[in-house]
């Protein structure tokens, strides 16, 4: 049973939470024609399945396309592709784990705590320029100029090309989207075109004079004499704007429409903001994740709760659905910013955990705190609407007074 599940309608994309129900207690692991493929929709297969080596992001390291049973990508779409699949969201191991050890030796712990200061100073501007106005639309004068701003501190992006990178981002993620239209595939080949040409000049300047950024420390790394390429350079940053900046953006603005909706625990969290933000980060991020789905390759049979899934099929990981999972999440459809047992899958699990998490969390928790310190008055003005993506799901405004 799959009634209901239907990621191309706004009124499915608006509520999706009762149908995850309704899966999860009628239909854990069932096959859903339209888009071809199997629905996972329980907190504890959704887990083990992130950690399972039979499945993959991609099968390209073990099978060719006609031995797979897909068909080829468009030849049109090379540059999306090229861009994309040498990202470490779209690798398997071995190349999965090489790059991925060679980026945490430049995108360390420490280079996030050193951001803090610049982070804050970030989203106090923006806040003040917010309340300056007495209100505005929270999603484009907040969420979505700070991590834009932040990646554009990391990779040492000159400030009068800043503008670029939230385009470039929004048209590549558009792929992401179930069954992507060919304007859509057009708008994402056109911006990893020119985003990949301008990180490529960039990398250039910095090989002829290393800085303090991101892009010099990837440059820079290199373990037993292996070094990360060109093309895996730019796709690693691309990959940290568009994983970092559609979770932040998403979540900050879900998460307020979430506390708007439920006025006790805004108040609860006004009323001791160094107390409760921590917690309040991760419930926010759990309750109304930015991503609702994870897909998966099944590169050999499967079993899961009883179902058989055949090599070749597509897996589709409901983190929403796992995210609100009764059978793990006491109350799970109450809002509960003091939770404490929250193991939720937003940055996913096993080796794909995403990378940016930790900046993820310095963001939401610096945008987060200076609304509530700055803006105790803060209300909303008219009820919000939903972009009409599924898979990256989040709000077009959310219009506030403060």
């Amino acid at each position: 049973m799959t009634t209901g599940f239907d990621p191309w309608s706004p009124a499915f994309v608006a509520h999706p939470y009762q149908v995850y129900a309704e899966l999860r207690a009628h239909s854990p692991v069932v096959f859903h024609e339209a888009t071809g493929q199997w629905l996972v929709s329980r907190h504890a297969d959704v887990s083990a399945l992130l950690r399972d080596r039979r499945l993959g992001r991609t099968y390209t390291h073990r099978f060719s396309h006609e031995e797979f049973g897909r068909p080829a990508p468009d030849p049109a779409h090379e540059p999306f592709h090229t861009l994309n699949d040498n990202g470490l969201l779209d690798l398997e191991a071995p190349d999965h784990t090489r790059i991925r050890r060679l980026v945490s030796k430049a995108f360390t712990p420490r280079m996030v705590a050193d951001l803090r200061p610049t982070v804050a100073r970030l989203a106090d501007e923006l806040v003040s320029a917010l309340i300056a106005q007495g209100g505005g639309d929270l999603i484009a004068m907040v969420a979505e100029p700070l991590p834009v701003a932040v990646i554009a501190e990391m990779l040492g992006v000159p400030a009068a090309d800043r503008h670029l990178l939230r385009p470039w981002s929004a048209a590549i993620t558009g792929m992401f989207e179930l069954n992507p239209s060919a304007a859509t595939a057009e708008r994402a080949v056109a911006a990893s075109v020119e985003f990949s040409d301008y990180l490529r000049a960039l990398i250039r300047e910095r090989r002829a004079a290393l800085g303090p950024d991101l892009i010099s420390a990837l440059i820079a790394a290199q373990e037993e004499g292996d070094r990360l390429t060109e093309q895996e350079m730019v796709s690693t940053c691309v990959l940290l704007l568009n994983a970092g900046h559609e979770a932040t953006v998403n979540t900050t603005g879900n998460g307020w429409w979430a506390l708007l909706r439920n006025p006790d625990q805004l108040a609860l969290l006004r009323s001791d903001v160094e107390a409760h933000l921590p917690t309040a980060v991760e419930e926010l991020l759990r309750y109304d994740t930015p991503l609702q789905m994870f897909e998966r390759w099944v590169l050999e049979d499967v079993e899961v709760a009883g179902v058989t899934i055949p090599r070749g099929s597509e897996l589709a990981l409901l983190f929403g659905s796992a995210n609100r999972d009764e059978a793990r999440f006491a109350d799970p459809d109450r809002l509960d910013v003091t939770r404490t047992d929250n193991p939720h899958l937003s940055f996913g699990a096993g080796p794909h955990f995403c990378l940016g998490a930790p900046l993820a969390r310095l963001e939401l928790a610096e945008s987060y705190g200076a609304l509530l310190r700055r803006a105790p008055g803060l209300a909303l003005l008219r009820e919000p609407a939903w972009q009409p993506g599924y898979v990256i799901r989040g709000l077009t405004e959310l219009l506030v007074t403060v």
